[in-house]
């Protein structure tokens, strides 16, 4: 005999109802993207004998090693065109630099050693709330120049009405100084010198290895510090950069490239040498001061920055909001205005 009554029998149809309901939304939220997964579903099946030859052939430290070295195709130096400039803006850069962290963390595990997991694991903490910062600090520049291409940020940070201490100039670039110190191991964050368990992240991860691969890691890591000190500098500092590609022009934008690395160098000098590292545990205050920074940057931004739309007598644009104003009627000069727009005596 069935014991079940109709408060049942309603409160499980309601569950299935909604149940069906909740299906129906998920599915109107990924019905756009189906089709891209679709194809990536078909090309990991059909590429996974490249992918599996691939794994065997290159190590971790190269594959890290590949993707700074794209990252560094992308990035200006010396002039405002980059060898792969078209293929992506600073997206692309810090993915690329994301992913090389990401091969260098299965390095530090593949050992299966417990500095290595444990370095891994420091490595990847640190980045989750270094790279937001990074974000936010380059975001700052590239709504002024409204494009995320580094070409057209420095293009942009050329122009007459670029203003470089500019509070949110300030802020970005206080921001992108401590994700360098952090991303390089530098003092406070690591010391790159240092094999003390307690203290090692960067260090923790190729304490295994030797020879050509830790030489390909250690190569990885300078070209990653020379392009964030680069980033930094050819963004709030755009001094010697040039369009011109003759060889008087290049030669006086790496004169003014390597000057500005060696100011950089002495504040980072600076820095380390007058700051004792850090605890762990209190590193991530300090990358959270970063995002923080960042974070006020971009907002002070979008709130006060003026776009050209401004200039314009029909329209006001702060921060994406245009107001739009009355078009003013224009009168000639032998004509007086109406009545109502002189001024009372």
């Amino acid at each position: 005999m069935s014991t079940r009554t109709g408060r049942d029998r309603f409160t499980e149809l309601l569950f299935y109802a909604v149940l069906v309901l909740m299906a129906y939304l998920v599915m109107l939220v990924i019905w756009p993207f189906l089709s891209p997964l679709a194809w990536a579903v078909i090309l990991g099946l059909t590429l996974r004998p490249v992918y599996l030859h691939f794994c065997v052939r290159v190590s971790n430290g190269n594959a890290a090693l590949l993707t700074t070295l794209l990252a560094g195709l992308m990035m200006p130096l010396v002039s405002v065109s980059a060898p792969l400039s078209l293929f992506g803006g600073v997206l692309a850069f810090a993915g690329l630099l994301a992913l090389g962290r990401f091969f260098l963390a299965l390095g530090g595990l593949d050992p299966a050693s417990a500095f290595g997991g444990m370095g891994s694991s420091r490595e990847m903490t640190m980045a989750a709330i270094a790279e937001p910062a990074l974000m936010l600090a380059i975001f700052t520049v590239a709504i002024e120049a409204r494009s995320t291409n580094l070409s057209q940020m420095l293009l942009s940070a050329q122009a007459p009405t670029w203003q470089l201490l500019n509070p949110a100039h300030v802020l970005a670039f206080a921001a992108l100084f401590i994700v360098l110190l952090a991303e390089t191991g530098r003092i406070p964050v690591d010391n790159p010198a240092t094999h003390l368990e307690l203290t090692m992240i960067h260090e923790a991860m190729i304490l295994e290895y030797s020879g050509r691969y830790l030489a390909l890691i250690e190569w990885s890591a300078s070209i990653k510090q020379l392009l964030l000190m680069a980033l930094l500098l050819n963004i709030f500092f755009p001094v010697g950069i040039t369009a011109d590609l003759s060889v008087g022009a290049v030669g006086l934008a790496l004169f003014w490239f390597v000057a500005k690395l060696l100011a950089l160098s002495a504040l980072v000098v600076l820095v380390e040498t007058t700051n004792a590292k850090l605890r762990l545990f209190r590193v991530p205050d300090l990358l959270s001061a970063a995002f923080i920074l960042g974070a006020l940057a971009l907002l002070s931004t979008c709130l006060l920055y003026t776009s050209d739309a401004a200039d314009d007598l029909l329209c006001v644009d702060l921060g994406g909001l245009r107001l739009f104003k009355k078009k003013k009627k224009k009168y000639h000069t032998h004509t007086s205005p109406p009545r109502f727009m002189q001024a009372s005596v």
